[in-house]
């Protein structure tokens, strides 16, 4: 089936985003500063790599007791989402480097979370920052049947239970990454002809992906098995450190979209938006804990996806600085700016958003 072509607005009479534009590019300009990565990043990246491979290190060639073994590989998971929201984010929207080369190799972490950069820039960069919270069209609130993310999602009765398990299912998202997501989308996509940038030769995509996926499991379970360890220990190792990245990298998206203050505005029927991009984005993304030093740190700035849907090409280590310029023109221009002031609070509201969705819709 054709998805309906969408258009958003070119009018914008008040000229929001070529003065909020301006007001940033100015601040770059004034401190002579790139829009790309710095020292701070280039550190991040090496504590998020060291978080995902020291433990795992320890765990092949140190004796553990179960329970330490358990503990390094949560650890992993925790660096796998720190370097997936640190390095790979930034890099494969062309902002952790000035170097095309950098960023090109640093987006190839998206591998070590079992992950495939076409895929992915397709998934991330094409259909969901086009096309924020677009029920159809951003795969990113799209979960099948089992998790209701837009009211205008088809309701089944489970739904009313979604708060409940979500949380839980939300861990299996690299997880699933591993197993069959990458096929599903590399089909879809190259039959769709999207890409991000050049469209690849389908046979070298595949050829890519495959050889990806045998790489991966080499690495993470034929090596571990190869230095005596029993299987079950290798999957159970495998499956905590996996379940720990995807739900730290779950969580953190529907923070960003799936709340009370985000809306899910649909096309008309010629499939126009109301509003320009740039507008759109103000209504449909949210940020959590903006004074948090360490929800900054570790999440790539994800905290701020306010300042990232707006300019994904510049580095997160930047959205802090422009951030009140962000908020000072929305409220200048009398438009929203999403913001919940900590990461529990907004988990509370995510979970209550959950629940009016599970809601049988002439009840909700």
């Amino acid at each position: 089936m054709t998805k309906q072509a969408l258009s958003f607005s070119r009018t914008d009479s008040a000229k929001f985003f070529k003065t909020l534009n301006k007001r940033v590019n100015d601040y770059f300009k004034e401190n002579n500063i790139k829009r790309t990565g710095n020292w701070t990043l280039y550190t991040k990246a090496i504590i998020m790599f060291a978080l995902l491979i020291v433990p795992v290190v320890l765990v092949l060639t140190v004796k553990l007791p179960g329970w330490t073994q358990i503990l390094c590989m949560i650890t992993a998971g925790i660096g796998m989402a720190g370097v997936g929201m640190n390095v790979m984010h930034d890099a494969n929207h062309g902002s952790f480097s000035s170097k095309k080369w950098v960023n090109k190799l640093m987006g190839s972490s998206i591998y070590i979370l079992a992950g495939n950069d076409y895929n992915w820039k397709v998934q991330h960069n094409v259909l969901h920052h086009t096309y924020t919270n677009i029920q159809g069209h951003d795969e990113d609130i799209d979960a099948g049947r089992i998790i209701r993310f837009s009211k205008h999602a088809k309701w089944f009765k489970f739904h009313k239970y979604q708060r409940f398990y979500a949380f839980f299912l939300y861990g299996l998202l690299t997880a699933n990454w591993a197993i069959v997501t990458d096929f599903i989308q590399s089909y879809k996509y190259l039959k769709r002809k999207l890409s991000y940038g050049k469209f690849p030769n389908p046979a070298t995509q595949w050829t890519k992906l495959i050889i990806g996926k045998i790489v991966y499991y080499l690495i993470w379970i034929v090596l571990p098995l190869s230095l005596g360890f029993p299987w079950w220990q290798v999957l159970i190792g495998f499956f905590v450190m996996h379940y720990t990245a995807g739900i730290i990298l779950s969580v953190i998206f529907q923070l960003a979209h799936v709340m009370p203050n985000t809306e899910m505005p649909l096309p008309d029927e010629n499939g126009n938006m109301k509003n320009t991009w740039a507008i759109h984005q103000l209504f449909t993304t949210s940020n959590f804990s903006p004074k948090s030093w360490l929800a900054e740190f570790y999440t790539g700035g994800l905290n701020r996806q306010v300042e990232h849907h707006l300019f994904a090409h510049i580095s997160h280590v930047h959205y802090s600085k422009i951030s009140n310029i962000v908020k000072k023109t929305a409220k200048e221009f009398s438009l929203p700016y999403n913001e919940y002031n900590s990461f529990w609070g907004a988990v509370a509201e995510h979970y209550n958003q959950l629940k009016v969705l599970g809601q049988k819709p002439s009840m909700a």
